[in-house]
């Protein structure tokens, strides 16, 4: 027998009071083995995409690639600074009140129509889930990892901003506190997010129980099936702090990229379900409180040598140099720039930085 269940609740969205869509005839809950994409990419050497722990992240080697971007002058980096820039609060840190406008805005953009350019998504809040799958193989293992998630990331907040009334900042995810106890932080609580340790099943509790997810899992799409997680602390225990200052002492882009791409999977695949799918992984909400936590830590290098706000180097996935004026798309969800727009987070164009 199959419940509905529907929703009754208020939500704010574009400014005005609107019914919550009705939540969907309960979706099944996909096998585990679904989600394990990994293997289905490959990088441009045939080699698996895999995640680094601490021993990879310290011995860490990339082909270089010369660097063929023009130094940039103070005068732009000084004409380049915003004068406000929005502040992103890690979440432990985050008012309760802001947490819940945040969850809000989310949920307003899982029930406004989708734009009808990113093939099965069912509402707004899915194309980005499709925009991201449609990209997995451009925007994974090269240098342009960390760019291009950094404008998809800020699309995400500029379109909760600019379509769901939300007024503050996306929250990040300290990872490092949580290394190895993932569920002990209050994200995965039934006032928030909902749990992370039920193997494998959907997730019913919190304020995405019950999400129906219409993309993925891999490079096309299934019947709807559940928000799923699979909570695995072997996994999350490799996001600590020392993995992450490997990382950071990689000197180079390509290198340091590579070691922060690889780091990063560790939050993907210790949660598990859904965010396991390289592809489709934002269809969990969670996606983005990890993002902006490593767009945090790519900040984090950055500032540790004012030359990185001004240059770049490394290749994209078939191999061209990425230069200042290398093109940054996002499939018509937000214009196409280039990534000396997305270099300085406190720009022009960005105009956001973190809280520590």
């Amino acid at each position: 027998m199959r419940l509905s269940f529907i929703s009754t609740s208020l939500a704010l969205c574009g400014g005005t009071l609107v019914s919550a869509a009705a939540v969907p005839t309960l979706a099944p809950a996909l096998p585990i083995s679904a989600f394990n994409t990994t293997k289905i990419f490959v990088d441009t050497t045939g080699t698996y995409i895999k995640p680094l722990n601490l021993t990879d992240a310290v011995n860490l080697v990339v082909d270089k690639v010369a660097d063929l971007t023009p130094k940039i002058n103070a005068a732009f980096a000084a004409a380049a600074t915003c004068s406000t820039p929005r502040v992103r609060v890690e979440w432990e840190s985050y008012p309760v009140k802001d947490r819940l406008e945040y969850i809000a805005a989310i949920k307003c953009l899982q029930g406004l129509k989708s734009s009808g350019g990113f093939p099965g998504s069912k509402s707004r809040y899915e194309d980005f889930a499709s925009l991201h799958q449609s990209l997995t193989p451009n925007v994974h293992g090269n240098s342009k990892f960390l760019i291009w998630h950094r404008y998809y990331i800020w699309a995400f907040e500029d379109v909760l901003r600019t379509e769901c009334a939300f007024t503050g900042s996306i929250p990040w995810f300290d990872e490092t506190k949580f290394a190895g106890k993932f569920q002990d932080s209050s994200i995965f609580s039934n006032d928030y997010y909902g749990s992370v340790n039920v193997g494998g099943n959907c997730v019913t509790n919190g304020k995405f129980a019950n999400l129906v997810v219409n993309i993925g899992p891999g490079p096309t799409n299934s019947p709807p099936h559940c928000l799923s997680r699979n909570l695995d602390n072997t996994k999350t225990i490799n996001g600590d702090t020392a993995t992450f200052n490997a990382c950071y002492n990689h000197a180079d882009w390509p290198t340091f990229a590579s070691c922060l791409e690889g780091v990063h999977a560790w939050g993907h695949n210790g949660i598990g379900g859904i965010m396991y799918d390289m592809y489709s992984s934002p269809g969990d909400p969670t996606f983005f409180l990890h993002h902006a936590f490593i767009d945090r830590q790519y900040r984090i290098w950055q500032n540790a040598n004012s030359n990185r706000i001004s240059t770049i180097s490394g290749t994209d996935r078939v191999g061209n140099p990425l230069t200042l004026d290398t093109t940054v798309s996002l499939n018509g969800l937000r214009p196409t720039i280039t990534i000396r727009d997305l270099l300085n987070t406190v720009g022009d164009k960005l105009c956001y930085k973190y809280n520590v």
